[in-house]
């Protein structure tokens, strides 16, 4: 067995590489290959497959091989209606319970996000991209002190991210990126003022709205 600091290691490597797009929905995953792939040993890829496949980001199926985890619009749909639901209620809470430091750090992220060069749709201004909205993201609802909620909304995240990555139109689409700056910014006004309600309304309204941008863009 290959120490867990080592397998966490080439977890990390698989996820990202499924996040990102590098590794495809459906994708047969070869032991021989991918420890070409992150040289490392057998053992490791291994136990790090197996941690994947609890998180649904991997298909383990015993004497026959490992899959990345296929994508559909059922799967999209699904996750999207959690994410209000547990959205909603974070921003509520966070908008109840968010101090100073949790207004700073929403001014902060968003600042960022007015810095992005919309110019940039290489896969590395992609990236950056999508990092600073999930990072927006995260510093609007981490004032809601409920780490369980926040745990499983960022767990919807992440899974949606394997969508984000594979929609080439969505990702360079600059008339998007303005009017989701607008919106983030309209959401972030509303949550600094306190208004819970128009808050969460208009976050709902962006959730749908980015569904029905990945669910039009790829073909299941």
């Amino acid at each position: 067995m290959s120490s867990p600091t080592l397998t966490d290691k080439v977890s990390k490597m698989i996820y990202q590489d499924i996040l990102t797009g590098k590794l495809n929905p459906g994708q047969k995953l070869v032991v021989s290959e991918l420890k070409e792939r992150y040289c490392v040993g057998a053992s490791p890829i291994r136990e790090a497959l197996v941690q994947l496949s609890w998180n649904k980001y991997v298909k383990l199926e015993p004497q026959k091989g490992c899959w990345v985890a296929s994508i559909s619009q059922e799967e999209l749909k699904e996750l999207f209606e959690g994410l209000q639901v547990i959205g909603n209620i974070l921003l509520k809470k966070a908008i109840t319970n968010g101090n100073e430091a949790w207004e700073l750090n929403i001014l902060t992220n968003f600042h960022k996000l007015t810095k992005i060069n919309r110019e940039e749709i290489t896969p590395e201004g992609i990236q950056e991209r999508e990092e600073r909205y999930s990072a927006f993201h995260s510093a609007l609802l981490e004032g809601a002190n409920a780490p369980i909620m926040y745990q499983f909304h960022q767990e919807l995240t992440n899974q949606i991210k394997r969508y984000r990555h594979l929609q080439s139109n969505y990702n360079t689409d600059k008339k998007v990126h303005i009017e989701y700056l607008e919106e983030h910014e309209t959401i972030m006004k509303l949550a600094l003022s306190r208004n819970s309600e128009q808050a969460v309304e208009l976050l709902e309204k962006h959730y749908i709205k980015t569904m029905d941008l990945l669910s039009g863009s790829f073909e299941a």
